[in-house]
């Protein structure tokens, strides 16, 4: 136990050494990057929705859902859960010329829960919340004089988070997480003109960090003596991140790429050496129905006052932000958990679906996306553990007004591995 306690530590300190290129998509040029906050594999195939929590699954989603950790009404209640999700996102990008295709495999969550006591559940971990990872050209003007501009930029936002869940009254339970946002973006804008032997250069770092709270409630009355109505209330407080940045800008010769002169940007002078970044309070509202451990179906909405989010030194021109919402639609179901003879007849099976207003503005055109989601929770053995695969389909933004619409499919491998962890000794 305390060993593998040890190795998942190790694992979480190693994973946040190593910063991720998480994204290949243009849109993370904006903002803080390609949003990536997203559950454990089991929540993303219904949908990304949090409402559902059970005994045997950790929910990143949903802080209430720790407290059903465990096996109630046993002596040996406790468990002990290891979690971990991979996933491989295939991407095709099309513009209103031409077509091009990538792909990123990234470590979506590492985390780590454990029951405290019946009804009381902790957990910590690591997990990505942004990604910045873009390369493109803009070439404007008449043969001759035309100016290329070429824009890239990487990294991004990780969370380090502390969840704890609460049994407070039957069927009532509350929850709280801590997250600490950190991260370093980096952007480099390259300017060249046809006929010119010089080019111009502009490169920005903006270390940020600071934290946010995740609130849940959750009511899961009994409406018979098998079905159970899932409610949720969760509450992602505004996060007031402070930022340390830094700016060079500096000329350098075409024919050699070498830099001529270099220049440490005074950002104190201007005010922008050390700013604020404000990502607005999101609200979620989530409703289910279901059998627990057999099958389940459940909605979700979100609700994001995007419009108030401030980020003063990384700005883009072309860009507004307008209010965000999610609708998300998913469940489950495992034909028989105790099957004996038929191994198909254990697996549970997953889908779900998510309309998503992101609340960007490009060009005057809204960006939305819109994902399909299914899969499969393979039971390792006879024990809680499970292997889950899942795929998701989906697109994202447009090809008008210059903009670029993404295809992507998903793969998502998650591993759950669940252990009790607590055995009241028995004389015979």
């Amino acid at each position: 136990m305390i060993r593998k306690i040890g190795f998942v530590i190790a694992s979480l300190i190693v994973t946040g050494m190593c910063a991720q290129d998480g994204s290949i998509s243009p849109y993370s040029y904006f903002g803080l990057g390609d949003i990536r906050e997203v559950g454990t594999v089991e929540n993303q195939m219904m949908g990304d929705i949090g409402v559902y929590a059970d005994s045997i699954h950790v929910n990143l989603k949903n802080p209430a859902a720790y407290s059903k950790l465990g096996v109630s009404g046993r002596d040996d209640f406790g468990i002990t859960t290891y979690t971990a999700g991979l996933s491989r996102k295939q991407l095709r990008f099309k513009s209103f010329a031409e077509e091009q295709s990538s792909a990123v495999i990234n470590l979506d969550y590492l985390a780590l829960a454990l029951t405290l006591k019946e009804g009381l559940g902790l957990g910590f971990g690591l997990r990505p919340y942004s990604s910045v990872g873009y390369n493109f050209e803009d070439l404007r003007g008449v043969e001759g004089s035309r100016i290329l501009n070429q824009y890239s930029g990487e990294g991004g936002l990780n969370k380090v988070f502390v969840s704890a869940g609460y049994e407070l009254l039957k069927d009532v339970s509350i929850g709280v997480t801590v997250n600490y946002n950190f991260g370093t973006i980096e952007s480099l804008r390259v300017q060249s003109t046809e006929g010119v032997q010089f080019g111009a250069k502009d490169r920005r770092e903006s270390r940020i960090g600071g934290f946010d709270l995740n609130y849940a409630l959750n009511y899961t009355p009994a409406i018979d003596k098998d079905h159970t109505l899932y409610t949720s209330l969760r509450v992602n407080t505004q996060a007031n991140l402070s930022a340390r940045n830094t700016q060079q800008i500096g000329s350098f010769a075409l024919s050699s790429n070498q830099d001529i002169e270099i220049i440490d940007v005074n950002l104190e002078r201007q005010g922008l050496k050390d700013t604020g970044v404000k990502i607005p309070t999101t609200g979620t509202l989530g409703i289910g129905y279901g059998e627990n451990l057999k099958w389940f179906l459940g909605a979700e909405y979100s609700y994001q006052q995007l419009g108030d989010y401030e980020n003063e030194f990384l700005s883009s021109d072309n860009l507004v932000y307008n209010n965000a919402s999610t609708f998300a639609l998913g469940g489950f179901i495992t034909p028989d958990r105790n099957s004996f003879e038929s191994f198909f007849k254990r697996v549970t099976y997953r889908a779900g679906l998510r309309y998503a207003k992101t609340g960007m503005v490009i060009n005057n055109k809204d960006v939305n996306n819109l994902g399909i989601t299914f899969g499969l929770g393979l039971p390792l053995g006879r024990s809680f553990s499970n292997l889950n695969l899942g795929f998701e389909l989906g697109r994202r933004g447009t090809s008008a007004a210059d903009l670029i619409e993404e295809s992507y499919f998903k793969i998502n491998l998650g591993l759950s591995l669940s252990e009790q962890w607590f055995r009241k000794r028995r004389i015979n």
